[in-house]
């Protein structure tokens, strides 16, 4: 047996640490097998090594988290706890300024980290990763944050129109009233980082742009930031066409889920293909996240560990 000891600042901090009735605390204990007391102003920590050092960097990093946002969830301690059990990092990289008041995106595993960072230091970044994992969102916000800097002159949102099951011809409405549904997605997480005034003046005024990728065609984008999202979607012939829309002082991030393509059997996916073409060329950047980095709701990460063990294989 071995003891640890954490110091903590205040009671209002060991609340917020603790949870109500002790709930986070409780969850340690009992996913780690540890004694976790308080004595003196100090969190005491007892039982196994391996169980002493892993509840101690989780609670390490949820004091932290709680330092940074002023609270914490239940999901929180259970991504912290999952992630120092697999062994992974906490998530370190500086938070996305958005333009919405009072609001900063904080990447929250060591692979949404990666994904920001690469986003901010390369040209193309393509990301890959099961749903949740904050591919768009990300993506969106960093894109948001680019133009409060005024280091880009527009943001453009596209996505391919791409039936999953269901045809358009049957949908109610001219074909703006038929796109829109597709391009939904990408709205909701513009709402998320800017409010709502700002969006509709910056789409006044072209500064905000969300197409579907159909549009793209034969445009030169400069000074502009291009997110494509759900590009699991696209054939190889349009990533082609939508890489090529890249002008002077842009940045293109694409993301995608591969093992949700919806493209017609034997078609094979652009994200795949550019996953495999383009890696390891200077100023591109391939970032795959994981089910470690899903911070929905935690059934999300059980529902895709379900469905894993059979995944669907069309390249």
């Amino acid at each position: 047996m071995v003891e640890s000891n954490i110091s903590v600042v205040n009671s209002e901090s060991l609340l917020t640490l603790f949870g109500t009735r002790d709930q986070h605390v409780r969850k340690i204990r009992d996913v780690l097998g540890v004694s976790i007391t308080v004595r003196n102003g100090q969190i005491h920590i007892e039982g196994d090594p391996k169980a002493v050092a892993d509840a101690t960097e989780v609670l390490e990093q949820l004091q932290n988290q709680a330092n940074l946002q002023g609270a914490l969830g239940e999901e929180d301690v259970g991504r912290i706890l999952a992630a120092v059990r697999n062994g992974q990092s906490a998530a370190q990289t500086a938070p996305v300024e958005v333009l919405r008041l009072g609001r900063q995106v904080r990447p929250k595993t060591s692979g949404q980290a990666r994904y920001v960072e690469a986003i901010r230091n390369k040209s193309i970044v393509f990301c890959s990763g099961p749903a949740g994992t904050g591919k768009t969102y990300l993506a969106v916000a960093t894109a948001v944050a680019a133009l409060k800097q005024q280091t880009i002159r527009k943001l453009v949102l596209v996505r391919p129109a791409v039936e999953a099951g269901e045809s358009l011809g049957f949908l109610p409405g001219d074909l703006q009233a038929k796109i829109n549904p597709y391009l939904r997605p990408l709205m909701d997480a513009l709402r998320d980082v800017m409010d709502p005034e700002l969006i509709k003046r910056y789409t006044d005024e072209d500064l905000i742009e969300v197409i579907p990728l159909a549009y793209m065609r034969g445009r030169t984008l400069n000074e502009a930031f291009i997110i494509l999202d759900e590009a699991q979607n696209t054939t190889v012939a349009q990533m082609k066409m939508f890489l090529t829309r890249m002008g002077m002082g842009s940045k293109i991030v694409v993301s995608g889920d591969t093992t949700q393509i919806d493209l017609p059997s034997h078609t094979r996916s652009g994200l795949v293909d550019a996953l495999e073409r383009l890696a390891g060329i200077e100023g591109i950047a391939c970032v795959a996240l994981s089910e470690a980095d899903i911070v929905r709701h935690p059934l999300v990460q059980a529902i895709v560990k379900a469905y894993d063990w059979r995944p669907r294989k069309r390249h």
